[in-house]
């Protein structure tokens, strides 16, 4: 699969999910700096991606159809702490996106 990490999630979700066998390219060196969130969607639609995000502006503005996203709901937290309670959760993800969810919202 291939994921577009979006700005507010750190770079090493990227490699992280590289380990996993995923492709993964982080806003922050795919766009430009400040890039508008319409933006960020297209990219992910033109280049087949998944969205990986934390922003729920784009459930409201930007909702998914033509891309999937990924909508993880937690709050501030080190890297560390993200990869750590994105690791149990990773299986059903996967298992979504696989069954065609074009949502899927990660509590």
């Amino acid at each position: 699969m291939r994921f577009l990490v979006d700005a507010q999630l750190p770079p090493a979700l990227c490699r992280w999910l590289e380990t996993r066998g995923h492709d993964a390219y982080h806003v922050g060196t795919e766009l430009p700096g400040a890039t508008p969130d319409h933006a960020v969607a297209a990219y992910a639609v033109d280049h087949a991606c998944i969205l990986l995000t934390k922003d729920e502006d784009f459930l409201t503005r930007h909702p998914p159809g033509e891309y999937a996203l990924v909508w993880l709901r937690i709050g501030n937290a080190t890297n560390r702490s993200l990869l750590l309670w994105l690791e149990p959760r990773w299986a059903a993800i996967i298992a979504a996106l696989d069954a065609g969810e074009r949502l899927i919202e990660v509590r």
